[in-house]
């Protein structure tokens, strides 16, 4: 129509003036600095890659495989795909894809009105004769708001580090999925292996039972070393029930951590009793690269960066906000001469909260606090990060290290009573001997195993702290079939359910696009 091409010669070159002196409010954001980082050496944990075997590539990406546990490798892939917490927060990056598309639409015409109506009038008198007509009408109102002062582009600015925020977060929980079912499953070995050696002590000191027993019946020992074998037997009984249990509440714990209701694992059922073992890999980066890179910093980076530009948008309510406005109306009735109206209007509107400058300046300030909070917070994450690799590598060092002094402490255990039972029956030492060997060997025993599982704990610990584990989770869709099914049936979320994750090579910092992902 000839009004609509006139509405619009007008109101494109004014648009066009207006965005040449567009400009963008509030503080550029820039990776924030820590000074202490670049000159931290890494502590314990320099030495410990110092001392890493040479030759071989990194594998923090996936360490598990380092322990050679089909089963192991089977437990993590399930609980970083079905985990509760992992579904959660995939389900997050869904919400920030939705809020970068409601940040984006801020650039566009908004139509903030729509009528339509029809009416039939009609009048009947007392002599029954009756007059109507019938009349319509259709209008809608546009307002385009332009970005004078970068309003919505920081918007869209928070919204894109939002949702890197939210894919770091995702990272964040795979490292810890990975990280707690490893954990948990080392844990389950190291019961097992504890509960073989209770029952393997209790044998020993059931057969010096009955020796004392036996001995007793014929008079040639006393009733006191068969009350103390008794004793130590029964005792180390007593600490089975206990493992048991333990045991049991492990794998309970894994069953959730799998999203699977408490019961019976069938695939623990094969390498009972073994602790998985593993060498710490290769250590190539250094430790400002190796922190830097962890989800729980990136994300705590990404929050930062959104709060910055959440500082520009409240700026920007300090200024007038400028819009072109504009109305298209058809109307017709059946009055006289049937007949139809077109009519429209455009012109530029400016609103600025004068009167409100106190609170809106205040605003500012309240954003730039919350800035500088989430600054520090960035801060402490950094050097909680430090403190958990450097925890985690020196005690994966000196549990290590007390292995070796352990099985040395177990063999010199197991000689002692091998000496002992037989000088005890050559009559050359009484049963305590026997019984104070028993106890150094069981005691050992449980101290070598103890290690052993500390140092499969504390070698997952490092890992852990590396921030190693969330590559595997960029290459399989955030949410399985099921769950895009049922939320595409309810909503109409087109294609940014199955949208792919950015690989892992990918940079985190927020994109220079308005478009949702």
């Amino acid at each position: 129509m000839p009004a609509t091409r006139g509405l619009l010669r007008m109101a494109v070159p004014a648009a066009v003036m207006v965005l040449g002196g567009c400009t963008t409010l509030g503080p550029e954001f820039s990776a924030p600095q820590v000074p202490w980082l670049q000159g931290w050496t890494g502590g314990a944990w320099r030495t410990l890659a110092d001392e890493a075997p040479r030759g071989t590539q990194p594998r923090d990406d996936e360490w598990w495989r380092q322990f050679g546990d089909p089963v192991l490798d089977q437990l993590v892939a399930e609980a970083q795909r079905l985990n509760p917490g992992v579904r959660t927060a995939g389900l997050r990056i869904m919400e920030s894809r939705a809020q970068l598309g409601i940040a984006g639409s801020g650039l566009y015409p908004q139509l903030q009105q729509l009528n339509a109506e029809a009416l039939r009038v009609g009048s009947r008198g007392s002599d029954g004769n009756g007059t109507g007509f019938w009349s319509g009408g259709l209008a809608f109102e546009l307002a385009w708001e332009l970005d004078f002062w970068g309003k919505f582009r920081r918007g869209i600015e928070s919204a894109d580090a939002a949702y890197f925020a939210s894919i770091a977060q995702y990272d964040d929980v795979q490292v810890l999925v990975a990280a707690q079912a490893a954990s948990l499953y080392a844990t389950i070995r190291t019961n097992e292996l504890r509960l073989r050696i209770a029952n393997e002590n209790a044998a020993i000191q059931q057969r010096s039972l009955e020796i004392t027993e036996r001995l007793f019946r014929s008079g040639n020992d006393a009733e006191l070393d068969v009350q103390q074998a008794r004793s130590q037997y029964l005792g180390t009984l007593a600490t089975i029930p206990e493992i048991e249990s333990s045991l049991r509440q492990t794998r309970n714990a894994l069953c959730v951590l799998l999203a699977r209701p408490p019961d019976a694992l069938p695939e623990l059922q094969g390498g009972r009793a073994k602790i998985p073992e593993a060498r710490l890999e290769t250590i190539v980066d250094l430790p400002a690269e190796l922190l830097r890179r962890r989800p729980d910093v990136r994300a705590a980076e990404m929050q930062l960066a959104a709060q910055s530009a959440q500082i520009g948008i409240s700026e920007a309510a300090l200024y007038p906000s400028i819009a072109l406005a504009g109305s298209v109306g058809l109307s017709a009735t059946s009055i006289g001469s049937p007949s139809t109206t077109l009519s429209w209007a455009l012109g530029p509107a400016l609103v600025w909260n004068v009167f409100d400058h106190g609170r809106l300046k205040n605003q500012v300030l309240v954003q730039d606090a919350r800035f500088q909070q989430l600054y520090e917070q960035y801060q402490d994450v950094v050097l909680r990060a430090a403190r958990e690799l450097d925890d985690a590598a020196s005690s994966f060092a000196y549990t290590r290290a007390q292995v070796g002094i352990l099985r040395d402490a177990v063999q010199a255990a197991r000689r002692s009573l091998d000496i002992a039972t037989i000088q005890y029956r050559e009559g050359l030492v009484d049963f305590q001997r026997v019984l104070d060997s028993q106890r150094a060997l069981f005691s050992a025993q449980e101290r070598l195993v103890a290690s052993q599982g500390g140092v499969v704990q504390y070698l997952i610990a490092v890992y852990k702290a590396m921030g190693g584990g969330w590559h595997a989770g960029r290459s399989w869709p955030v949410l399985d079939d099921a769950t895009q099914a049922t939320m595409g049936e309810r909503s109409d979320w087109k294609s940014l359910l199955k949208a792919p994750l950015p690989p892992p090579s990918a940079e985190f910092a927020p994109p220079s696009t308005s478009q949702p992902p």
